[in-house]
């Protein structure tokens, strides 16, 4: 309601190039608030209001509106406006930005940015995506060993305006080899010593990521060890850049909307769910849509396979749906259990005796209970009490596989060094659909015999 009621003095300010006003509406807020402000204006109009901000203000509240409103804006807008807006923006963010911005576009803005800039785009940008180097910012505090603590305060204040953030800072020789790291915490904390370097007062057992990791990896060592930062270094330990808990909280969101994709039979989208093309939509729907359609078919085969049996006793017909659920339902239950372990690094590999162990447990317990209401049912539809047994001997036999399978296949698939979200619940399902048609009746025909 407060956005709505200022959008009319915003475009009023506009109107009259009210500059004293948008410079103070511009500095008044938080950066976030202020983008949230001006959600209802057109581009052009936000565009308009963010030239009465001093540049690294603009680049603030810039960076709250969403990726696609921004890349809107830096298509259409003057190049030099472009350029100077670029510059401002955290060195990761920018690269982010420049990469979904036309080639010709590109090339109209790269020429207007300062050679070091261009640079270190060209740098960030030569890493291979869902890297750490992608990830990383190269706006890092650096500072030498040989530096006392007032030396070092000193040096991080004529720096500070080209930081990201300055929760550590990282300590390096003339050759930028990490050595160390100290808090910003230590750091004020040792002005009562003044006289004390940097290099006394560091820690040098450090958590760092290699430029060539998995981001997935970096972000479990972020977690396991609560960082605020991560440093990235190359292989001979030369400072890169860092990675800090925002960018984390990314990949950590990126990683669960691919896995929970996968989960349910979906390659992983590149863009977001309203903007991806309908065509390239249907197509990672439908080529797993597809294979499960197949699976679907073995199905049908293994039930023609056993007619001459279902033809014998028809009452077995109705129980196949409940016999099918209860297996592929059990399955896609420990699939999805199992991942998420595995995902946030509860579960690895050599855990896997125990996650049977419990399966067993899990699927004996469950199937008990499912197998009794099962066989109260049965007695009333099977023609004796002794066929009857089919029902609840079935119902137990397929929820143990049910879950066994969806406890070990994701695991497998880690082993295999894939991913083990791909083994899904629909995928599962499958599988356990067919196990149970064949446990069914090959049960039916000993009972029955």
């Amino acid at each position: 309601m407060v956005n709505t009621l200022l959008l009319p003095e915003l475009r009023e300010m506009l109107a009259d190039e009210n500059q004293a006003e948008l410079r103070e509406f511009c500095v008044a807020l938080n950066p976030g608030r202020t983008a949230e402000f001006m959600e209802g204006l057109s581009d052009l109009e936000v565009w308009s209001v963010l030239q009465f901000a001093e540049p690294d203000r603009r680049a603030e509240i810039f960076g709250y509106f969403p990726e696609e409103r921004q890349v809107a804006m830096l298509e259409v807008q003057q190049p030099d406006q472009v350029a100077e807006l670029v510059e401002e923006i955290p060195a990761d963010d920018r690269v982010d930005l420049i990469q979904e911005l036309p080639d010709d576009r590109v090339d109209q803005i790269m020429p207007l940015l300062p050679l070091e800039d261009r640079r270190d785009i060209q740098r960030l940008q030569s890493y291979p995506e869902g890297t750490a180097g992608a990830l990383m910012t190269t706006e890092v505090a650096m500072l030498s060993e040989n530096l006392t603590a007032r030396e070092a305060l000193e040096e991080l204040g004529r720096q500070a305006s080209e930081l990201e953030t300055i929760y550590y800072l990282y300590v390096v020789d003339e050759n930028r080899l990490l050595r160390g790291i100290v808090s910003t915490r230590q750091l004020v904390s040792s002005l009562v010593r003044p006289t004390r370097t940097l290099g006394e007062m560091m820690e040098s057992d450090l958590v760092v990521a290699i430029a060539s990791d998995d981001q997935e990896t970096v972000a479990q060592a972020v977690e396991k060890y609560n960082l605020l930062a991560i440093p990235v270094v190359d292989s001979g330990r030369q400072l890169l850049g860092i990675i800090t808990h925002d960018d984390v909280i990314d990949v950590v969101r990126e990683e669960l909307a691919e896995d929970a994709q996968r989960i349910a039979a979906v390659a992983p989208l590149e863009d977001d769910y309203l903007r991806i093309g309908l065509w390239t939509l249907s197509w990672k729907r439908g080529i797993w849509l597809t294979i499960l359609f197949f699976a679907a078919l073995l199905t049908a085969f293994a039930l023609r396979h056993y007619e001459l049996e279902l033809e014998k006793f028809t009452w077995l017909v109705w129980f196949i749906p409940l016999i099918i659920s209860a297996g592929g339902n059990s399955g896609s239950q420990s699939a999805t259990l199992v991942i998420t372990a595995m995902t946030s690094g509860e579960v690895e590999f050599r855990d896997w005796p125990r996650v049977m162990y419990r399966e067993v447990l899990v699927s004996l317990t469950l199937g008990g209970f499912l197998s009794l209401i099962g066989w109260l049912v049965a007695i009333f539809i099977a023609p004796n009490l002794k066929d009857a047994l089919v029902i609840p001997l079935t119902l137990l036999s397929v929820i143990v596989c049910g879950c066994l399978c969806g406890g070990a296949l994701p695991i497998l698939f880690k082993r295999l060094g894939l991913d083990p979200a791909m083994m899904s619940n629909p995928f599962v399902a499958g599988i356990v659909d067919i196990l149970g048609i064949v446990i069914y009746i090959n049960i039916a025909r000993f009972v029955l015999a």
